[in-house]
Parts: C-alpha cells; structure tokens; sequence
C-alpha cells in the first residue's frame, strides 16, 4: 500500500511540476526581451517540451501503478522514469540552477525527490 502512495506522490509531483512549466511560457519569453523570432520559438518550443514530458512521465507512473506495479513493463516505466528525472536534475543543476530565479534552483530539487519517490515505492 506504502509503494502505490511513494509512487501517486512521485507522479503527482512530477505532473505538476510539468503543469507549473507551462503556464508560465509566454511570460518566460517575454523576459527575454528583443530577441529573434527563431529564438522565441525555441525557447518557447524547450518550455512547453519539458512540461510535457514531465507530464507524461507523470501520467506513465501513475497509470502502470492503477494497473498493475509488479510486472515488467511497470518495473522498467519505474526505472527509466526515475532515471530521466535524474538525468533532468544534472542538467538543470548544471544549466538551470547558475540562473538567478527560484524556481530553476528548484528543479534539481523537485526532480530528484520524484525519482527517490518512484524509485522506493518500486523497491518497497
């Protein structure tokens, strides 16, 4: 029972994480000031990127948890998911973290407390 909550709080942080990158967009290019065109659609492109794909790997722990959380296919969802926040938090913390606003610094943060999430709800 203590797994699929570890594993609920692990996707939920991550889904709103993802949420939380995607309100914000257009303010986030505007703070740019005058730049080119291409590299407004880039970074608005980045932006809306990573919210979703927090929310997917949100949404994939959550529904291989409903379903069933000890067959292969959940173990390896829990896993890669885990180890793509992981590899989301060295990026931001080597990319996101120098940036002098709150909620960069929090990404490796948030990032790596939903892997340990997923990861011991898997173990448990």
């Amino acid at each position: 029972m203590i797994n699929r909550v570890l594993l609920f709080i692990g996707a939920a942080v991550t889904i709103l994480w993802g949420i939380s990158h995607l309100i914000p967009t257009r303010a986030v290019v505007k703070g740019f000031g005058t730049i080119s065109s291409d590299n407004k659609n880039i970074i608005t492109m980045e932006w809306i990127v990573e919210g979703f794909a927090l929310i997917f790997i949100g949404a994939f722990v959550a529904i291989v948890t409903i379903n069933d959380l000890r067959n292969p296919v959940s173990t390896a969802v829990y896993l890669l998911s885990a180890f793509g926040l992981i590899v989301l938090a060295l990026i931001s913390l080597f990319t996101g973290f120098k940036v002098n606003f709150l909620p960069f610094k929090l990404c490796p943060f948030i990032f790596i407390a939903s892997a340990v999430l997923i990861f011991i709800g898997w173990i448990v």
